[in-house]
């Protein structure tokens, strides 16, 4: 039989080979020079406490995980948090939803900026049923009316298009097809932006990890998903971006009082990519019987109120509770949150 096997240097061609010390050194040197400071500087996600948690922001080369029960406010935070980064760091954002078009994401964002999300009490924002409405009405009145023209008609469209203006150029925004945006899609999407941006530092958001489509189908949903997630991760890494996936919960996390890690579906192989996994869960549901027995009216305060666990955090300390409100009429969390002072349930321990 013929031997099939391609020469040794055949096999090493399109491979990077190792590199001496002093390479790298100097390969360093050159980058510092230059201004490529991406390894050095965190793009921080405008929700301080956590940032402060994971080293001050995410990092070119990271996977970081989302996860949690249906209607928490993942979407609502990873689009919130895209936001930040696009408007407040040098990064420009790729957000890929495959579960909302780009003018949904689109009302989104501005039903955000009506408001101020860290000033407490009664604000006048713009909700999205007040936008359709808006744009129904404006449109009777005025059949040759655009959408700017119903958006300057707003009460609150000085303040929107003061902060939409921050990232309009840097914040990019894509219905993901199940069927056609696959992997390797994805990583040439990211590859033309970057050329296209000069390398500027950037963040791809996917909404969410288990919709990317395989080029081939299998029914088991581990192998899909440790494809998948380590897909992301190689994209990370070869492209040097920061990369924040949502991921979907399994049977028994839908069924857990409280949501962990274990409970996403393929967790063996997201516990082993990832380098953040932030897990949410809704507070009221997962207080020790203590805090709200003989305090109803509390316990009704926090039911806005939502935990963020850090359960991995492969640069600093993890198992920690943060909380942060969510503002769901607007899209948004209020920023600043802080340490959870309170006693949690835990599916293995239960602190009473």
């Amino acid at each position: 039989m013929k031997d099939t096997t391609p020469p040794n240097g055949d096999l090493l061609r399109d491979i990077p080979l190792p590199r001496s010390l002093r390479e790298v050194m100097v390969e360093t040197d050159r980058k510092v020079a230059s201004g490529q400071l991406g390894a050095y500087t965190p793009l921080p996600t405008g929700f301080r406490e956590l940032d402060e948690v994971i080293g001050g922001g995410f990092k070119q080369g990271e996977l970081i995980l989302l996860g949690g029960a249906q209607g928490l406010g993942k979407t609502v935070w990873a689009l919130q948090v895209a936001r930040n980064i696009a408007a407040y760091t040098p990064a420009v954002v790729i957000y890929l939803s495959y579960e909302h078009d780009e003018e949904h994401m689109l009302s989104r964002l501005l039903c955000m900026e009506s408001i101020d999300p860290t000033v407490d009490g009664l604000q006048r924002g713009l909700r999205m049923r007040d936008l359709h409405r808006a744009i129904v009405l404006y449109r009777q009145r005025n059949p040759n009316a655009g959408f700017f023209d119903v958006l300057k008609s707003l009460p609150q469209a000085s303040q929107i298009f003061e902060k939409i203006q921050l990232y309009l150029h840097k914040l990019y925004l894509l219905k993901a097809s199940p069927q056609k945006t696959t992997l390797p899609v994805i990583e040439a999407m990211v590859q033309r932006l970057q050329e296209e941006t000069h390398h500027a530092p950037m963040v791809l958001v996917v909404d969410y990890l288990q919709k990317i489509p395989l080029p081939y189908l299998t029914e088991n949903e581990a192998e899909k998903v440790t494809i998948v997630v380590e897909g992301l991760k190689n994209i990370a890494l070869s492209h040097g971006i920061a990369v924040l996936s949502i991921v979907a919960s399994d049977r028994e996390g839908l069924k857990a009082t409280r949501l962990h890690l274990r409970h996403l579906r393929g967790s063996s192989a997201l516990d082993y990519e990832c380098d953040i996994a932030i897990i949410m869960n809704q507070k009221w549901k997962i207080l020790s019987k203590k805090h709200i027995t003989f305090n109803i009216q509390q316990a009704e305060k926090w039911k806005s109120w939502v935990v963020f666990s850090v359960e991995k955090n492969r640069a600093g300390r993890a198992e920690v509770d943060l909380e942060f409100e969510l503002r769901s009429e607007y899209f948004c969390f209020n920023p600043n949150g802080g340490i959870v002072e309170q006693t949690l349930i835990d599916e293995k321990v239960i602190a009473e």
